[in-house]
């Protein structure tokens, strides 16, 4: 199936590593421009070296006010075109509602929510008909999960807020989309089921409750994200799509 995706350029935040870059490289395997963010510039060049002349890697903070305009303006300098952003952005500290202190909860928020939310009203300007938005969220949107107090106080918040941008872009031709991955094998998943000191207890717990009996790939939630974001995703907007193994029983 070809999903369209030759020469179009997106951007895809926090890429080098983990969800984000398995995205990208999704991406940029069926043809995509992308740019690639990290914090620092040495690790986003990497990954951009990584996936191939099709890719350029640039140093920005989800939390910058001025990442957002810079970034859409470099993809244009560099490839010609903007058509569409993932916003992805490492998980927040875990902890409790006890534990996690104020200055957790500020940075998160910065990060996690208002960045993200900067980052798509910015694209939400400056894409035309055919553009599209997605955000990488968690399965916390629908179910919260254990230990990771943050997350689930600001991730129902971003899907809410892609629901609506949703609908006041879909007139205007451009998609906005969520996806909800559940335990996929990446660092970050690691280092939480490490948190309890048995890690391979932890995963055969976890492996326990997805009806595929197994974590996911990332190359697996990649290839969701590239489609959804893709010509061939034109009639999908507004949907929170769990990429979980069936983790999640609910409709």
């Amino acid at each position: 199936m070809d999903l369209g995706l030759k020469d179009r350029v997106y951007i895809v935040t926090g890429a080098t590593r983990g969800l984000g870059f398995a995205s990208a490289r999704e991406l940029a395997a069926d043809g995509a421009k992308v740019i690639v963010t990290g914090r620092e510039a040495e690790s986003a060049e990497a990954a951009a070296a990584e996936l191939g002349p099709n890719a350029l890697g640039v140093a920005a903070d989800n939390s910058d006010p001025a990442a957002a305009a810079r970034l859409i303006a470099t993809a244009r300098e560099h490839f010609g075109r903007f058509d569409g952003i993932l916003i992805s952005v490492g998980g927040p500290a875990p902890g409790s509602a006890a534990d996690n202190t104020d200055e957790q909860w500020r940075t998160a928020f910065e990060t996690v929510f208002l960045g993200a939310v900067r980052l798509a009203r910015t694209a939400a300007a400056e894409l035309s008909e055919g553009g599209a938005i997605g955000f990488v969220l968690s399965a916390s949107v629908h179910e919260p999960i254990g230990g990771l107090t943050i997350s689930n106080g600001l991730r129902p918040g971003l899907a809410g807020f892609a629901k609506s941008l949703a609908d006041e872009l879909g007139p205007r031709g451009i998609r906005v989309v969520g996806l909800l991955p559940g335990r996929i094998d990446t660092d970050r998943v690691r280092q939480l089921d490490a948190l309890g000191g048995d890690a391979e207890a932890a995963r055969t717990r976890g492996e326990a409750g997805i009806p595929l009996r197994r974590y996911g790939k990332p190359g697996e939630f990649g290839r969701t994200a590239a489609f959804l974001l893709s010509p061939g995703a034109s009639y999908l907007t507004g949907v929170m799509l769990p990429v979980d193994g069936g983790a999640r029983h609910g409709f």
